[in-house]
C-alpha cells in the first residue's frame, strides 16, 4: 500500500510540474504539439542550423514538435500551414498526425527495409541537417538501456554519415551516463566541430542531453 501511495504522490507531483511548466503553457499557445519543440529552437539560434531550402529528417519525429518547429523555419513567413522552402521527412514507429508539408514514414529505423524507404523519399538529395530526438523505452538497467541508446546514436551517425552534405549537421538527443563518453568520441571522429548543449527547455531534473556535430570529416 505504501508503494502505491508513494507512486500517486509521484505522479501527482509531475502533474503538477507538468502543468505549471512555463514551456508546456507556451506550446499550447503556440500551437506545438509537445515543449519539446523549444529544446530544437534553442539549438537551432544558438547554431544557426535550419536555413531556407534546406532538407531536414526527423528521426523519433512523433508526435510532431521538432517537424513543426522545422516547417515553420522553413516557411517564408514564419506560418505553421502555406509556402514551404525546403523539405522535411519525418519517421518515427508511433503513428503521427499529419504535419502540412511534412513526409512522414512509420517504421523501425534499425530495420534496413526502413531506412530503404527513407532514401527513397530522399530522391537522392543530399540532407543539410538530421534531427534525432529517438530514444528507446528504458528498461531501468542501467547497463542495457546505455546499450539501446548507443545503438540509435550510432545508426543516426551512420545515417548522417551517408546522407549529409559535407557542411551538413546532425543532432541527437542521449543521456549523461553508461556510453556517454563514447558517443562523444565518435561524434568527434565524425564531425569537425562537436558541441554538446543542454537547452533550459530540457528539464533540470533530466539526464538528457543534446550533441551537435557540423561538417563531416572525411572518412578514412
Amino acid at each position: 500500500m505504501k508503494t502505491k501511495t508513494q507512486s500517486k504522490k509521484v505522479n501527482k507531483a509531475w502533474l503538477n510540474d507538468h502543468v505549471n511548466d512555463p514551456y508546456v503553457k507556451q506550446a499550447q499557445k503556440d500551437g506545438y504539439r509537445a515543449r519539446a519543440a523549444y529544446k530544437l529552437k534553442e539549438i537551432d539560434e544558438q547554431f544557426g542550423l535550419i536555413r531556407p531550402g534546406a532538407t531536414v529528417v526527423d528521426l523519433g519525429c512523433a508526435p510532431g514538435a521538432w517537424s513543426q518547429y522545422v516547417r515553420r523555419r522553413l516557411s517564408p513567413s514564419g506560418a505553421a500551414v502555406g509556402a514551404l522552402n525546403g523539405s522535411i521527412i519525418g519517421l518515427d514507429i508511433l503513428p503521427m498526425e499529419p504535419i502540412e508539408g511534412v513526409t512522414y514514414l512509420q517504421g523501425d529505423f534499425r530495420e534496413p527495409e526502413v531506412l530503404e524507404q527513407l532514401e527513397q523519399a530522399l530522391q537522392g538529395r543530399p540532407i543539410d541537417v538530421v534531427v534525432s530526438d529517438m530514444a528507446p523505452n528504458l528498461s531501468g538497467i542501467a547497463s542495457t538501456d546505455a546499450t539501446r541508446i548507443t545503438l540509435l546514436v550510432e545508426l543516426a551517425v551512420d545515417f548522417a554519415c551517408a546522407h549529409l552534405r559535407p557542411e551538413g549537421a546532425l543532432v541527437v538527443k542521449l543521456f549523461h551516463g553508461g556510453g556517454y563518453a563514447e558517443l562523444v568520441q565518435l561524434f568527434r571522429e565524425t564531425f569537425k566541430t562537436v558541441k554538446p548543449v543542454k537547452p533550459k527547455a530540457s528539464r533540470d531534473k533530466s539526464s538528457e542531453t543534446f550533441l551537435v556535430g557540423i561538417g563531416l570529416k572525411k572518412q578514412a
